[in-house]
């Protein structure tokens, strides 16, 4: 993702500010709106409804934009074991993990006060995660991401659109001091996860 389309995730996700337009045809766009994904370059578009219903279905914009969906699921009780976790590389409790079809792999990133961070995701990794958590399996490449929050209880996942991480990783760059945070950060997390939960639609999976 550009750093000019980062930026945007400093603020709460999906507010528009005052006069700001459709990045694909200069409409004006309403404080909640939509997005499109330029696949090339990892850029998030503020769109207006109409330029983003022209990309909801693959193959559209010449494949290089797509939209981004707007489901959320909720797995509670997420089958990832704690070696799968450490092989990943995360030193942080969250990650996201999306397909790039783009570069035609599966890449894993945390936010950090730097930004989104990518770690290495070992081979086989993704398709584990798929085959042991069946639901969250119709993830979409690109515009879907799976967010992971380790937890007291374990793991819990979360099916979301991608720019949903990106508000993530810029909370955590708007709000993290120190070595651990600091209180401020993590009650804003902490809040970030407990809204997607209501948000989210809960789905069953096995516990692993």
């Amino acid at each position: 993702m550009t750093s000019s389309g980062l930026r945007r995730f400093l603020q709460p996700a999906q507010r528009a500010k005052p006069g700001e337009r459709c990045e694909m045809c200069t409409e004006p766009v309403t404080e909640e709106h939509s997005h499109v994904i330029d696949l090339e370059s990892r850029a998030i578009m503020c769109t207006c409804r109409g330029c983003y219903l022209l990309f909801t279905h693959d193959g559209a914009g010449g494949k290089r934009h797509r939209a981004v969906p707007e489901r959320y699921l909720h797995a509670p009780s997420f089958a990832l074991g704690a070696a799968l976790w450490e092989s990943i590389g995360i030193p942080v409790r969250m990650a996201f993990l999306f397909r790039n079809s783009v570069l035609d792999t599966t890449v894993a990133f945390y936010p950090s006060p730097a930004g989104a961070t990518e770690s290495l995701l070992p081979l086989g990794a993704w398709t584990e995660m798929l085959e042991s958590n069946s639901e969250l399996s119709t993830v979409s490449p690109d515009v879907e991401a799976l967010l992971i929050n380790k937890n007291e209880d374990g793991f819990e996942c979360f099916l979301v659109p991608i720019d949903v991480c990106y508000e993530l990783v810029g909370l955590v760059r708007l709000h993290w001091r120190g070595f651990d945070g600091g209180s401020e950060a993590w009650q804003a997390i902490d809040g970030f996860f407990e809204r997607l939960r209501e948000r989210a639609t809960r789905v069953g999976t096995n516990d692993g």
